[in-house]
């Protein structure tokens, strides 16, 4: 579950490299930053449910603290807690 500066977000583009862009909970459409610890361990594809942190010195970009899986997004949406 989020923390207080945490949202939840769906992967709607991957621009390459590091980047996706994201539709988050809050209504806002953000650039997310895979970081490196993720990169190559875990892989981002369009339609993933990740939970972001967006930047507190720039609001239109974030960065992608963790990615569920496909049964916990289903769960996370049965909840209500996702769209």
């Amino acid at each position: 579950m989020p923390n207080d500066d945490e949202v939840f977000a769906v992967v709607t583009e991957h621009n390459g490299g590091n980047h996706v862009r994201v539709r988050c909970a809050d209504g806002e459409n953000r650039m997310g930053r895979i970081p490196g610890r993720m990169k190559y361990r875990t892989w981002i594809n369009e339609g993933d449910v990740v939970l972001v942190e967006p930047w507190d010195w720039q609001d239109e970009k974030a960065n992608i603290e963790w990615r569920y899986s496909e049964q916990d997004a289903e769960q996370l949406r049965e909840e209500g807690h996702i769209e």
